[in-house]
Order: C-alpha cells, then structure tokens, then sequence
C-alpha cells in the first residue's frame, strides 16, 4: 500500500500525514481514506440520498437528477480531475460522497426553511459533517479522518462565484477538487433538467457559456474539468499551490451561475413547489420539537429537542416527509 502511495504527485495528501479524532488500528488491506469512503457509502444517510429533491420537486420524469445521482457525478467529475493531477483519488471520493449527506428533504427549500426555525441556524454541509461524527454509527459517528472531514465542511459556496470561500479553503487539494466538482457537476445537469422541464432552452444560454465553455452538456463539462487541470497545475509550479479555473472559464461559469439561478432556481414554477415543500419541513419540526418523545431512538436524548427534531426532519427523504406529513394529520 506505501508502493501506491509513492506513486502520488508531492503534494498529494498521505496516509502518513492524516489523523482521526480518535485512534484507531490500521485496517490491513485498506488505505485510511479507502476506508472513510467505504464507511460512507454503507451509511443509511447515504441510501437517503436517492429519494431526495435536487432542485425539482416531484419530478414526472424518471430521469430528473436526485440527491444521490448528484451525488455520483461529482465524486466522478472530483475524481477524474484528482487522477489527472495525480492527486489522492481515495480522500477525493470520500469527501465526494459524503458532501451532500446533510442535505433536508426538498432540496435547498428545506435548507432554509430549517435555517429559519432553528436557533443556530442550518446548513446543510454542517448537518452532514454532523452526521458523520455523531448520528451514524450508534450515536459514535464514524471516525472519518480529518482530512475527510474538513472537505466536507468546506465544500460550500456562496452565490457570488463557484469560487467563494464561504466556509474557508480546505487545506487539502483533493477537498479543494470536490468543491468545484460540485459546482460542475449541479450547473450543467441543472441545465439539462430545467431544458427538460421546459423553463429554458439551450439556445437561450448566455453566449458567454456557448462560446468559452461549449454549446452541449458534453462539452462544457470537457472545458470545466479540463481547464480545472490545466489551470491547477500550473499552481503547483508556484509557492501557493491550489485548485482552480482560469479567469476566461471562471468568469464564464460564473455569468452562466447567476444565470441559472434567475432563470431556474428562483422561477415561480420552481418556487411554487419549494414552498409546498417548505410548509411540511415546517409542520413536521413544529410537531416533533413539541413531542421529542415520538422521535425514532437513533436520535441523540440529550440533545434539546429543536435539535433532535431538526437531526430527525432533515434526514427525511420527500417522500417519507410527506408521508409523515399526512398520517400525523398536519397537511391535508
């Protein structure tokens, strides 16, 4: 296993550099972030994935992109551009996978309808690192190094620019790959879901994003990815090596971002079922934070109960929510 690693770019996160929060016996086949990827992928948040909302809420179309099917396309796009630069794949995939964990019922819309419910506020790549230190593994967490553990935290944006440090630059560069992953990954099947749902069509993209980054969905993943490795690596030939874009595909992700976010993510259509779906995050949390008694027992007792609740409601997956929604007699 040291032979594998050997192989790896200078700069590549190592075994020999991770730690846990506590420590553990070295597993005797498997590599530590081969391990932080295993355990994620065997959790039930992760199976909850596939029934959650992207950006479209009860989609009538089976190929409308999920939580998990997001999911997979980043740890695939984080991971083909982490073997390019020769980087740690493991570490990337683990932090790939466990990114979305955390995410509420109904997409961004349950985000924020809990953020506004909940005394310290919700967020979901939060909420996901919570879930990997505390609510699997019996109340134990998992145990997942550090390395994984602060991708997790730090993969999100804000709305200003794919490259905003919201939540600070991991230190790593495999986490440093699947922030932007993600962004390549929900801009474009995004765009293919809204062309499906008829909210846009690709002819009416800014020609800054035809022109720089491709005219089909094939295409622009190739520009983004490739000018991502092309980009990075000249870093790496510097003092302040890092993961990122050129300004030319940087300036054109962006314009199409903003883009996506005023033509689909706030179109009333959009809006109209993100608040159906607002309204049972809100019900199900006022329920369960006056009867903490009714919360399954995998939930941690000690916790307030606006806590518990919250841990139970954002694990939910839309369908379940509904569901629960109904039979307690909250919506109609």
């Amino acid at each position: 296993m040291a032979a594998r690693e050997a192989t790896l770019h200078p700069l590549a996160a190592r075994e020999a550099t991770s730690t846990r929060p506590r420590a553990e016996e070295a597993d005797p086949i498997r590599l530590v972030y081969q391990v932080d990827r295993d355990r994620v992928i065997h959790t039930r948040a992760f199976r909850r994935l596939k029934h959650k909302t992207q950006v479209f809420v009860h989609p009538d179309s089976d190929h409308v992109v999920t939580r998990m099917t997001h999911t997979i396309e980043v740890q695939q796009v984080a991971r083909t551009i982490a073997r390019a630069l020769n980087l740690n794949e493991d570490l990337t995939e683990a932090i790939g996978f466990a990114h979305d964990l955390g995410h509420t019922p109904f997409g961004h819309a349950g985000e924020e309808q809990l953020a506004a419910l909940l005394p310290e506020g919700f967020r979901h790549n939060e909420q996901s690192l919570r879930i990997v230190d505390l609510l699997e593994g019996g109340g134990h967490g998992l145990n997942l190094t550090d390395q994984t553990r602060e991708g997790i935290l730090k993969h999100s944006k804000t709305r200003d620019s794919v490259a905003s440090e919201a939540w600070g630059v991991a230190s790593t560069l495999e986490g440093q790959i699947v922030k932007l992953a993600d962004s390549i990954a929900y801009l474009n099947h995004d765009i293919q879901d809204a062309i499906r749902a008829e909210l846009i069509a690709e002819s009416q993209l800014p020609d800054a994003a035809h022109l720089v980054l491709g005219r089909v969905h094939s295409e622009r993943i190739a520009t983004l990815v490739t000018d991502c490795v092309l980009a990075s690596a000249e870093t790496f030939k510097g003092p302040q090596p890092h993961i990122c874009l050129s300004g030319e595909v940087l300036a054109a992700t962006d314009v199409l971002r903003e883009f996506m976010f005023e033509r689909v993510y706030l179109h009333p259509e959009v809006l109209k079922e993100a608040k159906r779906g607002q309204q049972v995050v809100e019900v199900l949390f006022r329920h369960y934070e006056a009867h903490p008694d009714r919360i399954p027992g995998w939930s941690l007792p000690d916790d307030p109960s606006w806590r518990r609740a919250a841990d139970y409601v954002s694990g939910m997956t839309d369908g379940y929510a509904l569901w629960q929604a109904h039979s307690l007699g909250l919506i109609r």
